[in-house]
């Protein structure tokens, strides 16, 4: 006896991939464009929701398709007003994502990857290893769990969220086809809506994937950077060895030559103590920033257990910034927030079912050598 087949689950599906799936159900293709609205607009959960929609084709849609979330695990509010949600996938492993909301923004912070594949040495994600990618019904998924936070959907009212960042757990282009085509619902108007300004894919550096991203999205971009040289990124973000500063950035500005507005490029930067956050730093980094269109991120780097490294003083986050100001490189640092409910930036753990064991070899490592003013135990 062979198993019933798996539904299929719309919530992942383009507009054009729900034409087909229209298609093959001998059904007209607008059908695409009603359940599309339902489901991304009014945040239908089920077909009998869908008023416009024939009795019969929705028990027909019930029996080969369903409308399926990521089931909430845990839901955290912080003082601050950051909400966190830890949400199970299927296979049992779990991942965490988060919202910010500020003044009539709300940014929502959502994960790739179930762990990551890369093992950045100053997050927390990357210690927990590696399982799987995301589906893009599980990203999007992400997105209904914080606008229904606010209420249920109204798509004449205000919008809830705002702004979308895949700064959660793991490496956007590495889950490459997945995170195109969530942000592509994203940004559709039958779906989210949200602006290509609003909508920014973060990377460590995957310079193949970035110049792929080229041809077929027009989204905001961020880069991991971290560090003014290759010698300490070597250290600090490891895909470094791979692709270097100099190709990662060479390939930033091929990507913003490639879109049709005038944009710059987010350079993210974790500022650690005594590793990363000294003025000559400062200075090795203006330069290495001088050619390319971007603004500055400075990030205070947020504690987890055991990882070796400190928060740096507000007397160096300060010099540090004011240095780049100087330099005529506009330049925030970035306000910690949720960190009372571990939702800071770089605290995000999850549960992972790891299959690359780097979880076992971390908790058991005695760190080798200090990364530069790093401390030696882990």
């Amino acid at each position: 006896m062979t198993d019933a087949p798996s539904k299929v689950n719309l919530l992942g599906l383009s507009p054009s991939q729900l034409e087909q799936f229209f298609d093959e159900m001998g059904e007209k293709r607008f059908r695409a464009t009603q359940v599309l609205k339902w489901m991304h607009q009014y945040g239908a959960s089920s077909f009998d929701e869908m008023t416009n929609i024939s009795k019969a084709l929705r028990a027909k849609l019930a029996e080969m398709a369903d409308i399926r979330e990521p089931e909430i695990v845990l839901e955290k509010f912080s003082k601050d007003g950051t909400r966190k949600w830890v949400i199970r996938m299927d296979g049992g492993s779990a991942i965490e994502m988060v919202l910010i909301p500020e003044g009539d923004r709300a940014t929502l912070c959502v994960s790739s990857q179930v762990g990551c594949s890369l093992d950045c040495s100053f997050c927390s994600t990357g210690k927990q290893g590696f399982n799987r990618d995301l589906s893009t019904a599980e990203i999007i998924g992400q997105l209904r769990v914080a606008i229904r936070s606010f209420g249920p959907f109204d798509p004449n009212g205000d919008r809830r969220v705002t702004n979308v960042v895949f700064m959660g757990m793991g490496e956007p282009l590495l889950n490459f086809d997945n995170v195109l085509a969530a942000t592509q619902l994203m940004m559709d108007d039958n779906a989210y809506g949200l602006s290509k300004r609003r909508v920014t894919v973060s990377t460590s550096g995957v310079v193949p994937a970035l110049d792929k991203l080229c041809n077929v999205s027009d989204v905001s971009l961020a880069v991991s950077l971290h560090a003014p040289n290759d010698a300490l990124r070597d250290q600090l973000v490891p895909i470094n060895r791979r692709y270097p500063i100099a190709e990662l950035l060479a390939a930033c500005n091929r990507y913003l030559d490639s879109l049709n507005d005038k944009r710059s490029i987010t350079i993210e930067y974790t500022l650690m103590a005594g590793v990363n956050d000294q003025p000559e730093h400062a200075r090795e980094l203006v330069k290495v920033l001088r050619k390319v269109p971007c603004k500055l991120n400075l990030i205070p780097f947020n504690p987890f257990p055991n990882s070796g490294y400190e928060r740096p003083s507000e007397k160096a986050i300060a010099a540090f910034k004011q240095i780049m100001l100087n330099s005529n490189i506009i330049t925030t640092v970035r306000r910690t927030r949720g960190d009372d409910v571990d939702a800071a930036c770089g605290q995000l753990v999850g549960q992972v079912a790891d299959r690359t064991r780097r979880s076992q070899k971390y908790i058991a490592v005695v760190q080798e050598e200090p990364v530069q003013g790093k401390s030696q135990t882990l």
